[in-house]
């Protein structure tokens, strides 16, 4: 199995490659019920890292930024099985069985769950995958996915407070926040929603708190901690750059020269700054 395999069943996805590992970052949007089949999957955020191995069960929360190192198992294969909850689906099931959350959920961006029989069942019986990925089999897609939301329920029943908290992100410490999530690629629309802000109010906000643009913050903050990992870590560029907020290496290089005056392959010789991006940190 050379290239990756992903089949697509409106919101049921199965993930297949084989021979090598893959890192990136994703913003999950919406609660996610993910089964690890093989392999083993690391998800980093900005207060935990979670690492899932075969047979295990997961719920990743929505509104979540993560990034995630995905390992293929003993056999040289990587498979997962996701399931997405929208919210139309969760407010369908709230409206039809009278569920609703009591109280605030707690900050878990991924919770692990049982091994419990009933979910076991559960995704055998997602195993026919060109039966559900069939134009005509759409009704059983999302009857399937209701059925998933009622098992968890049924197990953990806690969950409720996850599952129907329909608010959306409350305003929250803009500092913090962006301290902690910076290396995250995403655009500045996507903190902005994620501290509770529209757009201009972030930027105001960000500037009164930083005292300068959030762009220009952003960069320089990344670049920063690029710098840290090369030098203080011995970290290659061609290993960190997207781990630090850099969409492709020959952008992170040219912007680490502009900064430094060296390449970062060069960062050894950096001496000027260092006392200084010490103190920074």
């Amino acid at each position: 199995m050379d290239s990756p395999i992903h089949h697509h069943y409106n919101q049921i996805t199965y993930s297949c490659y084989s021979d090598r590992s893959r890192a990136g970052e994703t913003f999950v949007a919406d609660h996610v019920f993910s089964f690890q089949i093989s392999g083993t999957v690391e998800l980093k955020n900005d207060v935990s890292i979670d690492v899932f191995t075969a047979g295990s069960f997961r719920l990743t929360t929505r509104n979540q930024l993560i990034k995630f190192y995905k390992e293929p198992g003993e056999d040289g294969e990587y498979k997962n099985i996701s399931v997405v909850f929208d919210q139309k689906t969760l407010r369908e099931i709230s409206e039809e069985f009278g569920y609703a959350a009591q109280k605030l959920s707690e900050a878990q961006v991924v919770v692990p769950l049982p091994g419990h029989k009933l979910l076991i069942s559960y995704v055998q019986s997602l195993q026919p995958y060109d039966d559900l990925l069939r134009e005509e089999n759409f009704s059983l897609r999302a009857l399937k996915i209701k059925e998933l939301i009622l098992l968890l329920l049924r197990i953990k029943p806690d969950l409720a407070h996850i599952l129907f908290d329909f608010s959306e992100p409350g305003k929250i410490d803009l500092e913090k926040f962006m301290n902690l999530n910076f290396h995250f690629n995403v655009p500045l629309e996507r903190f902005a929603y994620l501290t509770g802000r529209s757009l201009s109010t972030f930027k105001r906000d960000f500037e009164k708190v930083f005292l300068v643009r959030p762009g220009k913050w952003l960069k320089e903050k990344r670049l920063k901690e690029a710098y840290y990992l090369i030098r203080e870590k011995g970290a290659l560029p061609s290993k960190i750059y997207a781990e630090v907020g850099f969409e492709d290496l020959s952008h992170f290089s040219f912007a680490f020269k502009k900064m430094f005056g060296v390449g970062p392959s060069r960062a050894a010789e950096i001496q000027n700054i260092r006392k200084d991006f010490k103190q920074d940190q």
